[in-house]
């Protein structure tokens, strides 16, 4: 991609989540996992969202797929389910391209898929340094506090909830979420019967992300 090219589908995003608002989307992603899992998640995020910090977000009303991603002005896009997960080498560019212009992606693993999001996330950014994220990083501060790290809303393998950051250029530009099922906190009530407070939480994390992406938009 040439400078001209990149400056302009900067502008691209740019003016969809400035002006229009931050767009948020799912990932249908190739390889029979069901990339459909949560379809009331992002809906209740952004309302959430949007109520939080008068701030305008949507969801964009189909799925996104690598191939429509840098054309879609999404800036938020999230990836959830509980199987596999495949990745043509030109699929995995154009995520790559995606977080060069600005996008944010979050994987979350709904039980089930983090071995193959871990592939995918590598297959797409093979030069990023990965590692736990820090406490002490913005997504855990921006709008809600979480000093502990990712709250835990549903219980997996027992496991300590791990917020696996991929980092290009020291930027945090994709999150790979395991052992809290943030995306089941953020369906409507009824589907899960969480708690009000793991709902609370897995909504103010989630706002925490859908931030950082904003944020992370207007870097230079």
């Amino acid at each position: 991609m040439n400078a001209l090219q990149r400056n302009l589908l900067l502008l691209f995003i740019g003016s969809a989540s400035i002006c229009d608002g931050q767009i948020l989307a799912v990932f249908k992603y190739d390889g029979g996992g069901d990339w459909y899992a949560n379809p009331t998640a992002l809906k209740n995020l952004s309302e959430f969202y949007n109520a939080s910090t008068e701030a305008k977000s949507f969801v964009a009303p189909d799925p996104v797929t690598a191939e429509a991603v840098l054309e879609s002005g999404v800036s938020f896009l999230h990836a959830t389910g509980h199987g596999r997960i495949v990745l043509s080498e030109a699929q995995a560019e154009q995520l790559r391209r995606f977080t060069m212009i600005g996008g944010f992606i979050h994987f979350d693993d709904n039980y089930g898929m983090s071995t193959y999001a871990k592939e995918a996330l590598q297959q797409a950014f093979p030069e990023a340094t990965v590692a736990p994220v820090s406490h002490n990083h913005p997504i855990f501060s921006t709008l809600f506090p979480f000093p502990d790290g990712l709250p835990k809303i549903h219980e997996h393998d027992n496991g300590t909830p791990e917020a696996l950051g991929y980092f290009m250029q020291g930027e945090l530009v994709a999150l790979l979420t395991i052992e809290t099922d943030l995306g089941d906190g953020w369906e409507d009530a009824e589907v899960h019967g969480d708690a009000k407070e793991k709902r609370e939480d897995a909504l103010k994390m989630g706002a925490n992300l859908l931030h950082w992406a904003i944020v992370r938009n207007q870097q230079p």
